[in-house]
């Protein structure tokens, strides 16, 4: 609830186009001072490109800032970072061969300044991660740190700036349940001391646990708002969306023969990534395999087993009843293997690459685009053409690179390039991340959709829901030790935690000796 009445923030009809798209149409609402506000609204709806206008990263066309009564300059972040606006982006924007201090003072003052003042910095941060629970070492490399902790590091830059408005964009996306609980508690601190949120997320659970109040995006404008007390998350989904969110019903499986196995597979860790631990695994035809699991313990060495990333140092992978020799992306890709990659910018799509180049980007030297070396462009772009409109991808056209896209419509274009492949195979690693609900829901029933056609569905998941609602059956992953598989229905969120946190490995190494 709003400590005071005074206004934080203010946001004046602002409308901001690209080319004939509207991502803005003269949107207003105020923040005040101690209160949160959540910015919801389908992707692509035009929360992120209002937040970059305030954090002056894009110029708006109309309209104007205010922060405490202040104009701002427009497309200045300089002068929003001085007015005490601070932004926690979706994908973190740290540098991994920096320690935690060096990135929280990073710009913050001259690089030829004659004193740095990095002992009066050091204490500043420390003092800080004790008064508000993030828990970092200064000096650790950022490089070496989990996704919890470079969350931490987020936050502590913008209090190290003494921000006085902070924009949180989709910041639990990477997050387990329990960083997000610590994440919780160490806002509410800040709350209490007077700082403004603005936060933008998916996940209308923890809107209803940390707003006071919601603004509603559709289609540029906004289109409703209300108090979190006096909604749930069921109206708020309706509001997003203009119609009921329903999500798919899951049929009982009817799994078929093993279309791959991994037997006794393990690979060496990489720096504090754990490897694979003699893994065995099968994934079966009309079959969706959860896997469940804290964060890095061992779902990427996992994924780019399946994915022909990663070769094997032990044990074997077997693909169609034969073992592989030679383990390669290429040879995954020509078996009917098609992945939904965890990191959609860094391993799903080339940024300034179109839409078009990024549909085609693993089949491009298929007979379907190519003949005798040459691309068919025409080819090339009705495919992508049929993916926007079947897969709802919000863009100006296909020959917009797709980083001007926002991150749930890049996922949607990358869950087309996939479903329309017709996979055998389907490696979906986090693939919701970052959605609205009724593109959640969509994603959902197109993987049910793969798996009643006959494929094999390995789902990659850290939101455990999402595992027990879709998977036939599931497996935890600790230390990169693989748990027995558990059959829809048969365990509870608690007696999976018991796993996910590796005591149902040490009760089962007990029971064995």
């Amino acid at each position: 609830m709003a400590t005071t009445k005074v206004e934080a923030l203010s946001l004046n009809a602002i409308t901001k186009t690209f080319g004939e798209l509207t991502a803005n149409d003269a949107v207003s609402f105020s923040v005040h001072q101690g209160e949160v506000v959540a910015l919801l609204g389908e992707n692509g709806a035009g929360k992120t490109t209002l937040m970059n206008i305030l954090f002056g990263q894009y110029t708006a066309d109309s309209g104007s800032v205010a922060v405490f009564g202040q104009t701002l300059p427009p497309g200045n972040s300089r002068e929003a970072l001085n007015a005490g606006v601070g932004m926690v982006h979706q994908h973190f924007t740290l540098a991994d061969n920096l320690t935690v201090q060096e990135n929280i003072t990073l710009g913050s003052r001259p690089l030829l300044s004659p004193r740095l003042g990095r002992s009066a910095a050091r204490a500043k941060i420390i003092a800080l991660s004790e008064r508000f629970h993030l828990a970092v070492s200064p000096d650790a490399r950022v490089g070496s740190l989990t996704v919890g902790e470079r969350q931490r590091v987020e936050i502590l830059k913008a209090l190290y700036r003494d921000v006085r408005v902070l924009i949180l964009d989709e910041p639990t996306a990477v997050l387990t349940p329990q960083e997000t609980d610590d994440l919780f508690a160490t806002l509410r601190l800040a709350i209490a001391d007077g700082l403004s949120i603005i936060f933008i997320s998916h996940k209308l659970h923890e809107v209803m646990a940390i707003a006071d109040r919601v603004v509603v995006l559709r289609h540029g404008k906004v289109t409703g708002g209300a108090r979190t007390q006096d909604t749930d998350t069921k109206a708020l989904a309706a509001m997003m969306m203009g119609v009921e969110a329903v999500p798919p019903q899951v049929a009982p499986a009817n799994p078929g023969a093993a279309l791959m196995e991994l037997q006794g597979v393990s690979t060496p860790d990489v720096g504090n990534a754990p490897g694979l631990r003699d893994v065995t695994l099968a994934l079966r035809a009309g079959q969706i395999i959860g896997l469940a699991g804290v964060s890095g313990n061992g779902q990427a060495a996992l994924a780019d087993v399946v994915g022909g990333l990663r070769a094997a140092a032990a044990g074997q992978v077997v693909l169609n009843g034969a073992p592989v020799q030679s383990w390669s992306p290429r040879t995954a890709v020509r078996s009917g293997i098609a992945r939904i990659p965890e990191d959609r910018h860094k391993t799903g799509t080339i940024g300034d690459f179109d839409l078009t180049e990024n549909a085609i980007l693993e089949r491009y030297k298929t007979a379907e685009f190519s003949t005798a070396g040459w691309l068919n462009w025409r080819k090339s772009r009705d495919f992508a053409e049929g993916i926007i409109s079947k897969y709802d991808v919000r863009c100006p056209g296909a020959d917009t690179p797709i980083r001007l896209l926002s991150g749930g419509n890049m996922q949607k274009l990358i869950l087309g390039r996939v479903l329309e492949a017709g996979p055998q195979i389907i490696l979906a690693n986090q693939p919701v991340r970052g959605l609205d609900i009724g593109a959640v829901n969509y994603v959902h029933s197109q993987l049910l959709a793969a798996r009643d056609r006959g494929a094999a569905v390995l789902l990659i998941s850290e939101d455990l829901d999402e595992v027990m609602a879709l998977s036939d059956v599931i497996h935890v992953i600790a230390d990169g030790r693989l748990s027995p598989g558990f059959e829809r229905g048969s365990m509870t969120p608690a007696q999976l935690g018991v796993w996910m946190a590796g005591q149902g490995f040490d009760k089962e190494m007990a029971h064995a000796s």
